[in-house]
């Protein structure tokens, strides 16, 4: 691993006091950067993140732009799959596409074993190299997709606004289900478990789309697999987020599953989700539309957050989603200033 342990947003994540409240930012690498547009040129993300120096310069940039306090690995939830032959492509504008979805149990055949070093060696090689370019305070966060978040584009076979197929084949063939989310969560594992051995100091677990669940369907079609690849994370004791969109009705499920911190989105006030996750550390939660509005504003909102954050440990601020590509990079930077400024989450006097 490359960071201090004393860094702001590993003792965030662990709860512990902080000299400033730290800040990263998702999805702070990339579209909203005139340096990542000048950069990646016609080249698609998937060429971009095969080119370990490329994607090491491209997860850089928003360090130097923004001073934020962690680094997160420039590359997609769909690589384990893509790189085991599945059939997938990342198209510009909408997302992950699969041209021969997933629908039944013949499916399974064609969800290979992931062995890292092999199939995303690439991926490895760029995790060494920020490894030893970062700064010893600023950690680099290695990530992966959620089981149901990746079964979620494999069934219905790109974005969904319904997850209709998905919850068909939960609800009609559920042992099919379980069977998938259960190869998903040894390509998670196997994923994670490459990255951290190559430098990464914390994971993010994105389950963007399981607010389309239940309670009651979260905590049987989607929570074992989530919380078995948390476990074997955790194991490796590093810190672990877990965030998901829309889950307001789930906070307390997910905490259950073991993560070190749950990411919140931006529908939920702060406090009332600090209640929710019983002690564990939170990570959010500004609306990423507010950056777009004057930085009076932002700040405004910003300063919301913090307040509710309140000032016991365990504070990671961040937007509730990612940054929105007409975000103008200057009141990102600016909104870091002010979170180092005024946050008082666990902060030492």
């Amino acid at each position: 691993m490359t960071a201090a342990p004393s860094a702001p947003f590993l003792a965030a994540c662990r709860c512990e006091p902080v000299a400033h409240t730290p800040v990263w930012f998702m999805r702070q690498a990339g579209r909203s950067l005139p340096e990542y547009r000048a950069l990646k040129g016609d080249r698609s993300i998937l060429e971009v993140l095969t080119e370990p120096e490329l994607a090491a310069e491209i997860t850089l940039q928003p360090v130097r732009r923004y001073r934020v306090d962690a680094a997160i690995l420039f590359s997609d939830i769909i690589v384990p799959v893509w790189a085991t032959g599945f059939g997938v492509e990342i198209v510009a504008g909408r997302g992950p596409v699969v041209e021969h979805r997933f629908s039944g149990p013949a499916d399974l055949s064609r969800l290979g074993r992931l062995d890292p070093e092999t199939d995303t060696g690439y991926v490895l090689d760029t995790v060494r190299i920020l490894a030893r370019e970062l700064p010893a305070e600023v950690p680099l966060i290695g990530f992966a997709g959620a089981p149901f978040t990746v079964a979620s584009y494999l069934v219905e076979g790109g974005p969904s606004r319904d997850f209709a197929r998905v919850k068909g084949l939960m609800h009609r063939d559920p042992a099919t289900w379980e069977a998938l989310v259960d190869r998903l969560a040894e390509l998670a594992i196997d994923s994670l478990a490459a990255q951290v051995a190559a430098g990464a100091d914390a994971v993010q677990l994105f389950d963007s789309w399981v607010g389309a669940l239940s309670p009651r369907d979260y905590e049987r079609f989607a929570l074992p697999a989530t919380r078995r690849v948390l476990e074997a994370i955790g194991a490796l004791r590093v810190p672990t987020i877990l965030f998901g969109v829309g889950t307001g009705e789930l906070l307390g499920l997910m905490a259950s599953a073991g993560p070190s911190v749950v990411g919140v989105d931006w529908r939920v006030p702060l406090d009332a989700a600090r209640a929710r996750v019983g002690g564990l550390a939170v990570q959010g939660n500004l609306d990423p539309g507010a950056c777009l509005g004057p930085f009076e504003a932002v700040a405004n909102e910003a300063r919301d957050v913090l307040r509710r954050a309140g000032t016991e440990p365990g504070h990671v601020f961040n937007l509730g989603h990612g940054v929105l590509p007409e975000t103008d990079p200057g009141v990102l930077g600016a909104l870091v200033d002010l979170v180092h400024a005024e946050g008082r989450a666990g902060r030492v006097q």
